[in-house]
């Protein structure tokens, strides 16, 4: 497989699923899916100092080009050039190989306290497993609110500036709604969350303009990151998506319906919970929350 990067002036994203005999034509549709940027509008450099990729043999392999593994794609729109197809959908893309079956599915991550950094985590990176990540994505968050006390003030955090980001540094503190919110901007995505209780999707990052999506699933209590899987046994999982392929969303809320049909998932009002600090028995989020504004403590388990 090679691992590879496109980078255009919104960021730095990972092309999925490439190897040295995928065609220079399945090389333009990925980009063109996670860019926006038409095939015969793109201009792909690498190296350095950049030099031009010839991309005109559409059938040609990776394996013609001076490309390698851990190579990043510099991706800029050529205006001169005339587009003439239409950009690939979802749909356009499993036909390029008919035998292809694609769907989307749940990658299933520790509930450790962190399994929502470490969902972010897997699906920004195409598909990288690291749970020793979720320090680094707190100080993360911690460093951007911390560096901008105007807008994260205490009316937006529920708690001082200051003690918000004390807070998240702590390893047993869970990530919600907030912290997708500031790694939506920081990673310049779409995160859609799946809500298996109630079936719907809340997408952070939707009106931004952002040219790439992720998803993940949420049962009231636990994140796992969503991934579409091949049929292929060689070909990898893709967890970054274009912002027009619908189709994932719609796999997503079937996936989370049949979820909530079977009942796998934690009305977050009525489960028990336990204070692991004081052996208080506690029932519901709400009930949680004000315990721990009351005594400080935050480590809560389930019963």
């Amino acid at each position: 497989m090679l691992r590879l990067r496109c980078k255009t002036r919104e960021g730095s994203q990972v092309l999925q699923g490439l190897t040295a005999l995928s065609s220079i034509r399945e090389l333009k549709e990925r980009i063109a899916g996670l860019t926006g940027i038409l095939g015969p509008q793109q201009r792909v450099m690498v190296g350095f100092p950049p030099e031009n990729l010839d991309l005109s043999n559409g059938d040609a392999t990776l394996g013609d080009l001076p490309i390698k593994s851990g190579d990043t794609l510099i991706v800029e729109e050529d205006k001169t050039k005339v587009n003439t197809a239409p950009l690939p959908t979802s749909k356009q893309n499993q036909e390029i190989q008919p035998a292809t079956e694609a769907r989307i599915v749940r990658r299933v991550v520790p509930a450790d306290n962190s399994c929502l950094f470490t969902s972010v985590h897997y699906v920004v990176e195409g598909g990288v497993y690291d749970p020793s990540c979720a320090p680094e994505m707190r100080n993360l968050i911690a460093d951007i609110v911390s560096s901008d006390p105007i807008n994260y003030c205490e009316a937006v955090l529920g708690k001082s500036n200051e003690e918000y980001c004390a807070w998240i540094r702590k390893e047993d503190t869970w990530g919600g709604a907030i912290e997708v919110s500031i790694l939506s901007k920081y990673f310049r995505c779409e995160i859609c969350v799946v809500d298996t209780q109630t079936v719907r999707i809340d997408r952070f990052g939707e009106d931004a303009g952002y040219t790439k999506r992720v998803m993940l699933i949420y049962d009231g209590i636990h994140y796992d990151p969503l991934q579409r899987e091949l049929s292929e046994l060689d070909m990898p999982p893709m967890t970054i998506f274009s912002t027009l392929d619908d189709d994932a969303l719609v796999q997503a809320l079937e996936l989370a319906d049949d979820a909530r049909k079977k009942r796998q998932f934690t009305d977050v009002n009525r489960f028990a919970l336990r204070c692991m600090v004081c052996q208080k028995g506690l029932t519901g989020q709400s009930a949680a929350r004000d315990h721990a504004k009351e005594t400080g403590h935050t480590n809560f388990g389930e019963v």
